[in-house]
């Protein structure tokens, strides 16, 4: 028994030994380097057969294991991004020139040489830090006191402020506090021959960066004010870089977060927000429970083995809540520029910095963001794909994909612009391109099979509209609303969904009854408002428009949107709902070929709604003539394109009286 218990104790001891050996490769800061010799020294005391035991040395195990100081070197090269952006990826301008100018400027700041103010009341000593610093590169200003030191500050701004803590007039400590009013980003570094634990203790509290006596190493200034410089310029170059792609399914927004961590040069995570409900998930667990384990972003950037990866969170709109605590108020300190270099996970239970990352975030839906998390995030509306970009899209880069997925890459298929615009329109109804690139592969495979089976007749093959509709079968959608009568009570509306533009048509009828309003369609409470306040405007002004004063006396009215098992909500059928609601009172038939869309006031007028880009390519697909837009939608109308508005003839109202008028007239 004594030798196994030697032999455990020697093991033991090995371990510790071995632990204490990886502190200096870590390349941990100062405070963490502080814990981990701290829960070492804990190990040491306690048996190895302990639970104790196995709980520390997993917690110092995966301290050792995060990157702290490593970090990919990015690659400044403009050029090189956007030929990477415009080769991966066929359209959405804007979108690449935001992430263009987010490179620049990191090539701006990086390529600037950093600003030094030394402040010293001993000549020597200030000219010889001057000349040091100098030769390594940086612009260096002096100042023989704080009074002076403060007017250079008001001229500029200093990333490094090294000062003497005793000088006349002015101290070091009263120094640093002008400091954080005049240049709050520079980072102050003391220096003092009266050195003490005190003094630097409440250095440190005033906001001090670093604490250096003398007599001093130059190698120690020089790495002090290295180290100084790389925090400040990581904290510029990254503030204001959290970005949130919000826009339909299919349209690209997780790849071109690839793209961009590809140009940039630095590693690319990925983390699934959809349906998290749980705080832990992103601050981890406190090591107080069994089992416990740091949070997502910890965890990704540990893989990453960097400390400045492009980490995705998709679907950050649809985070849930519920009694374990608000994931989106967990992520609130994680993309604040301001508190995101000392981010503190629970498991972790030291400060970590994330202030190198470059957050993108996902989104269907913007709004669903809560407005405190909305706040810190830059928004960037991905719209939906026109037909002629999604027909380039096909013939660039998903048929070429497609041929080397399933095998044909020997026999590659041609497929002609009119094949695929027949299953843009006929098997697909979509803002982005996810289905489109569905129903090529499955053309594909079938030409696939069709090889495989009869090898001795292969040979080109060319896929044409008649092969798509052999292939896939009949049409799945129709989209002509062009084509319908003009009926009492009927109207065209148009609307945004979580998949892209679509119209709707709202159907109102009136039976005798008592006064009731039934509303059907599995519409949402905002729809259901729309509703109620159209029915008001139009009692409300029921002479106006030559309609009984006391029709709702006597009669119920039922308002329907079809496809009733589809929830609908949102402001964007006000106007419609008004218009059907005077087109059943007066007898006047609506016409299907023109679409409206608007939020009504209770005064009549059409207040601006979102996503006019996907409901206008949206009445296009239908057929659709004339679209009424909200006169205050002008400046979005305004910057479209042809291939939106094409075939469109649109007219801007400010009146819901207005957009009757057209929609109720016989041309």
């Amino acid at each position: 028994m004594s030798f196994f218990r030697k032999e455990e104790e020697k093991d033991h001891s090995g371990t510790i030994e071995e632990l204490r050996g990886l502190i200096a490769r870590a390349g941990m800061p100062e405070y963490a380097r502080q814990v981990v010799e701290r829960e070492i020294d804990t190990l040491s005391k306690i048996t190895a057969a302990s639970a104790e035991y196995g709980i520390g040395l997993a917690y110092v195990e995966y301290l050792f294991s995060l990157p702290w100081s490593r970090k990919t070197e990015d690659t400044l090269d403009l050029d090189r991004a956007e030929t990477i952006l415009n080769e991966r990826h066929y359209g959405l301008g804007r979108i690449k020139q935001r992430i263009l100018e987010h490179l620049a400027v990191k090539i701006l700041i990086q390529g600037k040489a950093p600003q030094v103010l030394v402040v010293d009341d001993e000549e020597i000593a200030r000219k010889n830090i001057e000349h040091i610093l100098k030769k390594d590169g940086y612009e260096v200003a002096a100042a023989a006191n704080g009074a002076e030191a403060l007017g250079k500050m008001e001229l500029r701004e200093f990333d490094v402020i090294m000062t003497d803590l005793r000088m006349e007039k002015m101290n070091g400590i009263d120094l640093i506090e002008k400091a954080r009013i005049r240049c709050p980003g520079s980072k102050v570094i003391m220096i003092t021959a009266y050195g003490s634990v005190d003094t630097a203790v409440e250095a440190m509290k005033k906001g001090a960066f670093h604490y250096i006596t003398k007599p001093f190493k130059l190698e120690e200034v020089r790495a002090a004010v290295r180290l100084a410089v790389e925090k400040r310029l990581s904290v510029l170059s990254t503030k204001g870089s959290v970005l949130c792609f919000a826009g339909p399914p299919g349209t690209g927004k997780t790849s071109l977060g690839r793209t961009i961590a590809e140009a940039l040069g630095r590693k690319f995570s990925r983390i699934s927000l959809g349906g998290i409900k749980d705080e832990a998930e992103i601050r981890g667990h406190r090591r107080t429970y069994a089992g416990a384990m740091p949070g997502r972003i910890v965890e990704e950037i540990r893989r990453s083995q960097v400390m400045n990866p492009v980490l995705m969170l998709d679907e950050v709109d649809k985070i849930g809540q519920d009694f374990k605590g608000d994931s989106s108020s967990a992520l609130l300190e994680v993309f604040d520029p301001e508190q995101n270099h000392s981010f503190l996970d629970h498991y972790l239970d030291i400060p970590f910095d994330l202030s190198n990352v470059m957050f993108i975030m996902t989104a269907n839906v913007p709004e669903a963001i809560s407005e405190p998390l909305r706040d810190r995030m830059e928004v960037i509306e991905f719209t939906a794909y026109t037909e002629d970009e999604k027909v380039k899209i096909a013939l660039g880069y998903l048929v070429p994909r497609q041929i080397s997925e399933q095998g044909l890459s020997g026999l590659a298929p041609e497929f002609t612009e009119g094949a695929i615009r027949k299953i843009v329109r006929e098997q697909t109804s979509e803002a982005g391109i996810r289905d489109l690139e569905r129903q090529i592969a499955s053309v594909c495979r079938k030409i696939a099979s069709d090889l495989v089976r009869h090898r001795e007749s292969a040979g080109n093959v060319t896929v044409t509209d008649e092969t798509v509709e052999r292939l896939l079968g009949i049409r799945k959608y129709y989209f002509e609303a062009a084509d319908g009568k003009a009926r009492v009570g009927v109207t065209t509306g148009l609307v945004r969904t979580v998949v892209g533009g679509d119209i709707i048509f709202v159907e109102a009828a009136k039976m005798k009854g008592h006064k009731d309003l039934i509303l059907t369609g599995s519409l949402g409470n905002v729809m259901r408002e729309s509703a109620q306040a159209a029915l008001s405007y139009v009692r409300s002004n029921a002479v106006s428009f030559g309609i009984a004063e006391d029709f709702f006396e006597t009669c119920d009215i039922h308002i329907h949107v079809p496809a009733g098992a589809i929830p609908k909500d949102g402001p964007s059928a006000g106007a419609t709902i008004a218009v059907a609601l005077i087109s059943l009172l007066t007898g006047k038939p609506a016409r299907r070929d023109v679409a409206l869309t608007g939020e009504l006031t209770l005064s009549g007028g059409l207040l601006p709604v979102g996503g006019i880009k996907e409901k206008l390519l949206a009445a296009r697909r239908a057929g659709v003539k004339s679209v009424l837009l909200p006169l205050r939608n002008r400046t979005e109308v305004e910057c479209l394109g042809s291939e939106v508005t094409g075939g469109l003839d649109i007219r801007l109202v400010d009146r819901v009286e207005e957009a009757a008028d057209r929609v109720l007239s016989g041309n």
